[in-house]
């Protein structure tokens, strides 16, 4: 018989055994992440300050994410970035942003990083 316990919950929360996780991506190309705001969109760029208690995060070399293609998620494009590099519309980046009403802060894998940055700054 297996007593071996790989998952519990408390409160409705479950957790499971630290070593049946994978090792997710790490933060490469100095802290950079993909934020997801409730109003602003979503945006590229290094983590400079960040007060999740208000929903702020402050990037600095921010590129915003106005419309991707070849990633099914932001998980995917964080990761992987874009297999559609032509099909997406990022504009330039800014030197710095304030972004408020932040709900997602997604880690940057370097693959994902050269692959956005690849991406043709879209202007009309």
């Amino acid at each position: 018989m297996n007593t071996e316990i790989n998952e519990v919950e408390i409160n409705g929360v479950k957790y499971i055994r630290k070593d049946s996780v994978t090792e997710t991506p790490k933060f490469s190309k100095s802290g950079y992440a993909i934020i997801r705001c409730q109003s602003a969109g979503v945006f590229m760029g290094q983590v400079a300050e960040k007060d999740l208690t208000k929903g702020v995060v402050n990037l600095k070399n921010a590129r915003r994410l106005w419309y991707w293609s070849g990633a099914a998620s932001l998980s995917q494009l964080a990761t992987d970035g874009t297999s559609k590099p032509k099909d997406c519309k990022f504009p330039c980046a800014v030197a710095e942003i304030q972004l408020a009403g932040v709900i997602e802060i997604i880690p940057v894998t370097e693959r994902a990083f050269d692959s956005i940055n690849g991406v043709a700054i879209w202007k009309q």
